[in-house]
Formats: structure tokens, C-alpha cells, sequence
């Protein structure tokens, strides 16, 4: 067999492989898809994690839009919940009432909100803000450096996803996809409810 020949019967073994591999994979599946929709949403599915199967707390440093750097370590002592977002993006569109409810009713209790935003300019990031009338502010991360530092902790996956940090800073919890109201809500609380 000759060296082109050879390399030729790798490349298609890889191929069958790697789709075996992804067939079962929704995200997987959507990525390959190629229907233009400009995003990859998660299936709405919900990780939970054990306080001993936590990882180290996260680290992250970004801005918000209106030129505030917000470091994942101030955000210890709290429950943090982070929502990864566009304005393009229509199950973004779908959840955004549900968070800003769910920020003004935990608010009280000291859990912080932030969006993370991963693609947009401040103008369209804030006509977006505007429209749904959300009142906690989002990091830029255009360049990815918020994604990628928490990648190492737990992957987001999906646009939108939601991560629900605990006091300690660690991921307790991932969204793949719209957050549902009543089980971000069920988190959240979990969340608190650990000293």
C-alpha cells in the first residue's frame, strides 16, 4: 500500500471515529449542522455538583461594559450566578425575563448576578439590557478570556449557559441552554443554604 494510499484509509478510519463518537452528542450535532443559527444551545440540561466533587474556586477577571473590572475572587463569601449570553442569540431572549425576576427576588440575600457577554459591542449589549430591562450588569468577552478561564473549571458548552457559583466560589451547578426559571430558582437556594 503506498504512503497517500495509507494516509487516505487513516483520514476516512478517523472520520468514522470521531462521527461515532459526536453522533450521540446534541452539541456535537448542532455544531456540524451548518443551518446558520449562529449559536449552539445547550438541551436545558442541568449538572449538579456534590460539595466534594467541586472543583478548586474559579478564577476569572474581566470588564463590565461600562468599564468595571470584576475579579472571581471578590466574589467569594456570595452565591454568584454568571449567564453566558448574546443579543442575537433567541434562547438568550427567551430566558432574560426569568433572570432579571430571579435577580430582583435574590437580591436581597446578596447573590450577585452577572451576564457574560461573548459576542457583542457595548451599544448592542446595552440595547439588549434596555429591552428586557435588566438591571445586573455583564462582562465583555468578545476576546473569550472570561470563557476560557472557566472552561478549566467546568466547560459552558452552549450559549446561553448558566453556572451557579457557591460562597466558596466553586461551581455547584451548570444550565446547558435556557435556564428554567423554577430550577434556577431550586439552585439558587441550595446554593444559599450552605454555610
Amino acid at each position: 500500500m503506498s504512503r497517500r494510499s495509507l494516509l487516505a484509509a487513516s483520514g476516512a478510519a478517523l472520520a468514522v471515529a470521531l462521527a461515532a463518537c459526536t453522533a450521540n452528542d446534541p452539541l456535537a450535532r448542532q455544531a456540524n449542522a451548518g443551518d446558520n443559527k449562529n449559536y449552539i444551545a445547550g438541551d436545558g440540561s442541568v449538572t449538579e455538583y456534590a460539595a466534594h466533587d467541586r472543583s478548586q474556586p474559579v478564577e476569572f477577571s474581566g470588564k463590565l461594559f461600562d468599564g468595571t473590572t470584576v475579579d472571581a475572587a471578590a466574589l467569594r463569601g456570595k452565591v454568584t450566578i454568571l449567564n453566558f449570553w448574546y443579543a442575537a442569540c433567541s434562547p438568550c431572549r427567551l430566558e432574560a425575563p426569568d433572570l432579571q425576576a430571579l435577580h430582583t427576588e435574590f437580591a436581597p440575600n446578596g447573590v450577585n448576578f452577572y451576564g457574560v457577554n461573548v459576542r457583542d459591542e457595548k451599544a448592542t449589549a446595552e440595547a439588549f439590557e434596555r429591552t428586557f430591562k435588566l438591571s445586573y450588569p455583564s462582562l465583555m468577552d468578545k476576546d473569550g478570556g472570561v470563557l476560557l478561564a472557566l472552561t478549566k473549571f467546568v466547560p459552558p458548552a452552549a450559549v446561553p449557559t448558566t453556572l451557579v457559583l457557591d460562597k466558596q466560589g466553586r461551581v455547584s451547578a451548570r444550565i446547558l441552554g435556557t435556564a428554567d426559571k423554577g430550577t434556577l430558582k431550586a439552585l439558587i437556594t441550595t446554593a444559599l443554604a450552605v454555610k
